[in-house]
């Protein structure tokens, strides 16, 4: 069929033969343009071309005549036609287009998810699960590559409203994670969470509690598993986590020791803590459940329920008349070891030993060496602190355990 400019009348008319499937009206104005009409009735501007170096000609769909004007469709494909003249396959970049939109961003954060599951560690994956399933759902359904840095910004923004600007923080980072490793695997180009704003500033903790905070704490704690670990955060010093995933294996009452396997460190080194007499009496008289491997809690993770239980703990001091400023339980932890420094004299790299900070001194061969020669000095530092708070509790303090460095 001769070829001719293109109209919106000419696209109408065109018919199908009898006896044929499909027929096509080719422009006069935009050679490779054209506009194919089926025995069934629709109609779709399409492309006709050949890359250079290859022998075959082929078509590309453009779109349907009631959704694009013959101008717009004449636009598009003097822009295809173009790019398939220097190499660009039109056929092969729709493809590519298709594929991309199936990567989605929920379907990377899932393969991301698995990539996680097996390297942090059971808290840690459970947060990050948790920002990237619920907190970015909303943007879940987009195309990788289409998520856009104003996209993150309102969702930042939406989160900080909802959750609290540090959960946004949290957010922010889980999701600029995610985006890193799929930098890696070649899935996208460019990480959109980077040059958003954090949703809140976030100040470095400072809190120490007083001798009445401290002794208020552990009065109102309970004879139950919270309170057990609230009082063997008191006495040991070390982290949440840590204490309320102890398991009995890393227990040696007898010797009053307390192994922390590297795998549950959080500088990922075996941890030496010595345990005081109070400490070794808590867990003694803590329950053992049959068939249960940890110390504290239910489930395989260890105790859970940290802030309703810290929730409870404040109303009890507050109807007590006791009530404290905004507190963590990680600022048990800097409050021994600024105390012990302060008011018991202990050197700085032996607290640094006791709260398994890897310092110049702990690093490297010397860190090996350092690590059988402080245990004495831990010993000797954390009996102190216990009889401090001992002292402050009013607590009957037993003997120091006759044990071994």
């Amino acid at each position: 069929m001769t070829a001719q400019r293109l109209t919106r009348q000419t696209v109408a008319a065109l018919t199908v033969p009898p006896g044929k499937l499909e027929a096509f009206l080719w422009d006069a104005e935009v050679k490779g343009f054209g506009v194919r009409a089926s025995a069934g009735g629709s109609r779709r501007y399409v492309v006709q071309y050949r890359v250079p170096g290859q022998r075959a000609t082929k078509k590309l769909s453009i779109g349907a005549v009631d959704t694009l004007s013959v101008d717009e469709a004449r636009r598009q494909a003097r822009t295809l036609l173009a790019n398939a003249l220097t190499g660009n396959d039109p056929h092969a970049e729709k493809a590519a287009a298709k594929k991309a939109a199936a990567v989605t961003l929920g379907s990377v954060a899932d393969a991301y998810l698995k990539h996680c599951e097996v390297r942090q560690k059971p808290g840690t994956f459970y947060q990050t699960k948790l920002h990237l399933t619920k907190h970015w759902a909303p943007l879940r359904g987009l195309p990788l590559h289409k998520v856009r840095r104003a996209d993150v910004a309102t969702r930042l923004t939406e989160l900080r409203d909802s959750s609290g600007g540090v959960s946004a923080n949290r957010s922010r980072s889980a999701l600029s994670a995610l985006f890193a490793w799929a930098i890696g695997e070649g899935l996208t180009e460019a990480n959109p969470v980077v040059g958003t704003h954090k949703p809140a500033e976030e100040k470095t903790r400072e809190r120490v509690l007083s001798d009445a905070e401290l002794k208020a704490i552990w009065g109102t704690c309970r004879n139950d598993a919270y309170g057990r670990i609230v009082r063997m955060l008191i006495l040991t010093a070390q982290r949440r986590e840590e204490v309320g995933g102890m398991a009995e294996t890393e227990l040696d009452l007898d010797a009053a020791l307390w192994t922390l396997p590297a795998a549950r460190a959080k500088n990922h080194r075996e941890h030496l803590v010595p345990l005081s007499a109070p400490a070794v009496a808590i867990l003694r008289e803590a329950p053992r459940l049959e068939g249960r491997s940890l110390v504290f809690g239910e489930g395989a993770g260890g105790f859970s329920g940290w802030s309703r239980a810290k929730n409870a703990l404040d109303s009890r001091l507050t109807e007590a008349g006791t009530p404290l400023a905004p507190w963590t339980l990680h600022d048990l932890r800097r409050t021994a070891a600024t105390m012990m420094a302060d008011r018991l004299g202990v050197a700085p790299h032996i607290i640094e030993a006791i709260l398994n900070h890897v310092s110049g001194a702990r690093a490297g061969v010397a860190g090996v060496y350092n690590r059988a020669s402080y245990a004495v000095e831990k010993r000797a530092a954390l009996d102190l602190w216990a009889a401090h708070v001992a002292g402050l509790c009013e607590m009957r303090e037993e003997a120091p355990p006759q044990a071994s460095a």
